[in-house]
């Protein structure tokens, strides 16, 4: 009998995530997705998208739409997952202007929106799919070792969220080849089910059945 050892990548020791601040909604029980517009926090709670000035907490629209997984911004239009496809949406009115096939086709989890594509996260495949956002053509795709509930580009970084049991965690991975740079461990119980960065020092992450947002300040560059 012959045996086989197999390499294990290290990883990273984690750092405990610094919770900033959490938002919660009357009436919201569930958060999908979230994105940031410049000004608002958008967050997807199932069958509406509300919008929320993250100073204040204070909700300040809402939008009558399906939005069961990742939402994204790309500066001028929502883009919200919906089952198995991926609804273009202007703010301004919450009118669809166009959809996409979303790349898992109902087992997508987390969307962000960088350099002209959008990055999906397809949850339990442990992958994120660079994505032509007028076709839904995969442009490539990267591995995960863990679960992806949620994605955000920052500064060239990629980051993801994690959810496995009680456990969740903010992860920075090598956008080339998947490998763990940067780990933030959520305190057990506070999964992450959405992840946006406010393009400076917070993330957003949405809190899943707990209905709440976490802002979770984001590590400063070493």
């Amino acid at each position: 009998m012959t045996s086989k050892v197999l390499k294990k990548t290290s990883e990273p020791k984690a750092r405990p995530a610094e919770i900033v601040r959490e938002y919660s909604f009357p009436g919201v029980d569930d958060i999908a997705g979230v994105t940031h517009d410049g000004q608002r926090v958008w967050a997807a709670t199932g069958a509406k998208l509300i919008a929320f000035d993250p100073a204040s907490g204070e909700q300040t629209r809402t939008l009558e739409r399906a939005c069961d997984a990742g939402t994204a911004f790309d500066g001028k239009h929502l883009y919200q997952i919906a089952e198995t496809r991926i609804d273009k949406i202007d703010p301004a009115t919450g009118k669809v202007v166009a959809s996409i096939p979303a790349p898992g086709s109902g087992s997508d989890s987390g969307l962000t929106w960088a350099e002209g594509s959008l990055w999906v996260g397809q949850y339990r495949d442990r992958r994120i799919h660079q994505v032509d956002p007028k076709t839904g053509a995969i442009q490539r795709t990267i591995e995960s070792n863990r679960f992806v509930t949620g994605v955000t580009w920052v500064d060239g970084e990629l980051w993801h969220g994690t959810w496995e049991g009680d456990q969740s965690e903010i992860r920075r991975i090598d956008p080339k080849n998947g490998a763990v740079i940067e780990r933030l461990e959520m305190p057990q119980g506070a999964g992450v089910s959405g992840l946006e960065s406010d393009g400076a020092d917070l993330f957003y992450a949405g809190g899943g059945k707990s209905g709440k947002v976490r802002a979770v300040r984001r590590p400063k560059a070493s």
